[in-house]
């Protein structure tokens, strides 16, 4: 790290400190400017500051291992090496926050006969969000569950929808599928900003418009508002949490991938030191159940945070068995998932962790940006545990 750079830092913490936030983030973002030899890029603006990070892309080149014993002696699930120092890290956030632009995917989301992917806006007295609804073709009369689904940073609800595939689980399963979209005047790279004290609280901010937009769909189209469910992706994902915590009325679920815990930072130092270290996660007055997803080898969201959205989470439960299972997913990760499950069986909580996977959705497919297609199907877990909940 530069002396330039720290010094810069240290100065960022200063204002932030004395509530200078305005100021903090001006210098951050000055000190996070590339110093490329070639001509800048015109599609980035010089305010541009991709706090989420980067994200990794695997296609079916990548190399696996041999699908063995599923339940034999698995090896232990493989824990994320040396990281970088934080100037390399930011450093090389910004850098791949850049690339990634250029590569998010423009894929058409396959829309079968009978089903819509409308394109609708909630509206309320402080801001606005468009979004895209999924309602497929095996919908029924009675009303349908909703799977709300944040997208990472740089992407768009129809990226997101072809990268996960969670369109074609609504068909198999009967339920409507809504991606809120984060515009760039919200944040330069469309980051939802899990970081801003004003984004983590009930009745303010994004949690405020995303209850909101839960709202009008359940009071305009036939959802069961009993089986209302959110999921995320790193900025998406914490900002899930966020979301449910605030409202856990509304949301029976949530699924946290590559995410971090409700309360990770107040500010982008924080949120800086939270992504690269992990955090120790703050107690919850009440928890919702959760699924957590993470890759072992993410560089970008260090996988502590993981097992702190899960710690978090089991603040809020009492006495809950705990089992873990260890296996080989069909494109060759091996993981390891725990489970901690009433004595009816629920499960209240459940903690994946993928040996050898980055900073990518589970098991997404090609055709989205920032997936890993080796698996296991994060979509397809989820839905399997969102559909053991409902509201009482």
């Amino acid at each position: 790290m530069t002396n330039h750079f720290a010094l810069g830092m240290l100065r960022a913490t200063a204002l932030t400190k004395v509530g200078k936030l305005s100021e903090a983030t001006a210098l951050i973002q000055s000190l996070l400017q590339p110093r490329l030899p070639d001509a800048p890029d015109p599609d980035v603006s010089p305010g541009d500051v991709v706090i989420e990070g980067s994200f990794t892309r695997l296609d079916d080149s990548s190399p696996h291992r041999p699908v063995d014993k599923p339940r034999g002696s698995p090896r232990p699930v493989e824990t994320v090496g040396k990281r970088s120092p934080l100037g390399q890290t930011l450093r090389k956030l910004r850098a791949d926050g850049m690339a990634s632009r250029a590569q998010s995917a423009k894929g058409t989301v396959p829309v079968p006969a009978g089903a819509e992917f409308a394109t609708l806006s909630h509206i309320s007295n402080r801001d606005h969000r468009d979004y895209k609804l999924y309602i497929p073709a095996s919908r029924s009369a009675a009303p349908m569950p909703l799977i709300v689904m944040l997208h990472g940073c740089t992407q768009s609800p129809d990226d997101f929808a072809v990268g996960t595939g969670m369109n074609a689980l609504a068909e198999q399963h009967g339920f409507l599928v809504a991606y809120p979209e984060q515009p760039s005047r919200a944040n330069a790279n469309k980051c939802w900003n899990w970081f801003k004290p004003e984004d983590q609280q009930r009745e303010r901010g994004e949690p405020a418009l995303i209850a909101g937009l839960v709202e009008d769909l359940v009071r305009n189209h036939p959802i069961d508002p009993a089986r209302v469910y959110i999921a995320g992706l790193s900025a998406g994902g914490a900002t899930a949490a966020i979301v449910a915590a605030a409202y856990p009325e509304l949301f029976s679920a949530v699924g946290v991938h590559s995410g971090l815990p409700v309360g990770a930072a107040t500010d982008i130092p924080q949120a800086f030191s939270a992504m690269r270290n992990g955090v120790k996660a703050k107690t919850l007055t009440r928890s919702v159940p959760t699924i957590v997803i993470h890759g072992m080898t993410d560089s970008t969201v260090n996988p502590a945070n993981g097992k702190a959205v899960v710690d978090q989470t089991l603040s809020g439960f009492g006495k809950l068995d705990t089992t873990v299972h260890q296996s080989v997913s069909d494109g060759g990760r091996r993981y390891r998932q725990t489970s901690h499950t009433r004595v009816d069986g629920r499960s209240m909580c459940e903690h994946w962790e993928i040996e050898g996977a980055g900073h990518a959705w589970a098991g997404g497919g090609q055709g989205g940006s920032y997936t890993d297609p080796a698996g296991p199907s994060a979509s397809g877990e989820m839905v399997r545990f969102f559909l053991q909940h409902a509201q009482a």
